[in-house]
C-alpha cells in the first residue's frame, strides 16, 4: 500500500438535525444538536486511516479545546498528525451543518486557523510530499496554498487529487494539468465550468469541457445516482444500490478517501470507483461526518 499525504482543512462540526431547512426569513424547529470532528481534509485523513490507510496530513488547528479534540481523532486512527500546525491564539475551523429528515444538508464553513495555512508550513513538510504516492486536497484553506502544493506535488511526480468543493469558477484553471483525478458533484461541476448539469448529457458535455481544458479525470459524484467518470477516452456511468439515506455529511469525503486508498493499492481507476462508490453509499446510511465512515472490516461485511 502507498503513502497518502492529506493538505486541508479541519473543523469541528456543530450538527443540527431538522425536519426541513429554513427559507430565507424562517425559523424552524430542530430535533437535537451535537459536536462532531469534521472539515474535508480531517474527514478524508480519517477515512483514510479508519480504513487502514498509510496517511499523514498538512493542517493547522487553534490552540483550543476543539483543536486538541481534532487532532486526537485522527490520532485514534492512525493518521500522522505532527505536520498539524498549533496557532496560538487562534481559533479553530467551524461549519455549521444543518440536517434535515431525507438526509440533505447545507453548510456554513468559519474557516478560523484553516485559512492561516501557508505555504512555508508546506515547505517545513515537503520530504512528505516526496515521500508520498498520492496527495489529497480539497479548497477550504488558502487557494495560494493548494496550488503551491499542486505544483509542488507534480514536481516530484505524485498523482494529485482534488476534491473541488467549496467550488469557485476559474480558480484552478492554470494548474488543471498537473491534476490527475478532480471529484466535483453536479453543484460543483456547473460552478466550474459555468454550463448546465441538470441531465447526464449535460454533466458529461461539462466534465469533457474541463478534460479540454487539461484535467485529465473528472469522476461526477451524483448522490442516490452514483458517479460518473469523464475524461479524454470515455464517460462511464457507475451506478450505486438505493439505501435508506440518514445524512449525506462525508459522503463526499469518504468517496474521495477510499478512491485514493484503492489507487495506491495498485487497483485500476474503474474498480477504484466501484469501491469508493460502495463505502459512500455505506456513509449515508449513518449520522456525522466522521463518525459515519466505517471500519475496514465493516466495509468487508458489505
Amino acid at each position: 500500500m502507498g503513502k497518502i499525504l492529506v493538505v486541508g482543512s479541519l473543523n469541528m462540526d456543530f450538527v443540527i438535525n431538522t425536519d426541513k431547512m429554513p427559507v430565507p426569513g424562517e425559523t424552524v424547529l430542530g430535533n437535537y444538536f451535537n459536536l462532531s470532528p469534521g472539515g474535508k481534509g480531517a474527514n478524508q485523513a480519517y477515512a483514510v486511516g479508519k480504513l487502514g490507510g498509510n496517511v499523514s496530513m498538512i493542517g493547522a488547528v487553534g490552540d483550543d479545546e476543539n483543536g486538541n479534540i481534532l487532532r486526537e481523532n485522527l490520532k485514534s486512527v492512525n493518521v500522522d498528525v505532527s505536520p498539524v500546525e498549533v496557532l496560538k491564539d487562534c481559533h479553530t475551523g467551524s461549519a455549521f451543518v444543518t440536517v434535515d429528515k431525507s438526509g440533505e444538508n447545507s453548510i456554513v464553513v468559519i474557516q478560523g486557523t484553516n485559512k492561516l495555512l501557508t505555504t512555508e508550513m508546506i515547505d517545513k513538510n515537503v520530504d512528505l510530499i516526496k515521500k508520498a504516492d498520492i496527495v489529497l486536497l480539497q479548497l477550504e484553506v488558502p487557494i495560494n496554498v493548494i496550488k503551491y502544493t499542486i505544483n509542488l506535488a507534480k514536481q516530484y511526480n505524485k498523482i494529485v487529487i482534488v476534491d473541488p468543493a467549496p467550488a469557485v469558477y476559474g480558480v484552478l484553471e492554470d494548474v488543471f494539468e498537473k491534476i490527475d483525478f478532480s471529484k466535483p458533484n453536479e453543484t460543483e461541476l456547473s460552478i466550474l465550468t459555468g454550463l448546465p448539469t441538470d441531465t447526464e448529457e449535460n454533466i458529461i458535455k461539462a466534465g469533457k469541457a474541463l478534460n479540454q481544458k487539461g484535467l485529465k479525470n473528472v469522476i461526477v459524484t451524483l448522490g442516490s445516482k452514483g458517479s460518473i467518470l469523464i475524461n479524454e477516452n470515455e464517460a462511464t456511468h457507475f451506478p450505486v444500490p438505493q439505501v435508506n439515506i440518514v445524512d449525506t455529511t462525508a459522503a463526499g469525503d469518504s468517496f474521495i478517501a477510499t478512491f485514493a486508498i484503492s489507487l495506491s493499492e495498485g487497483k485500476s481507476v474503474h474498480d477504484s470507483i466501484e469501491f469508493a462508490s460502495k463505502v459512500a453509499n455505506f456513509v449515508v446510511t449513518r449520522r456525522g461526518a466522521q463518525s459515519s465512515i466505517p471500519t475496514k472490516e465493516e466495509v468487508g461485511n458489505l
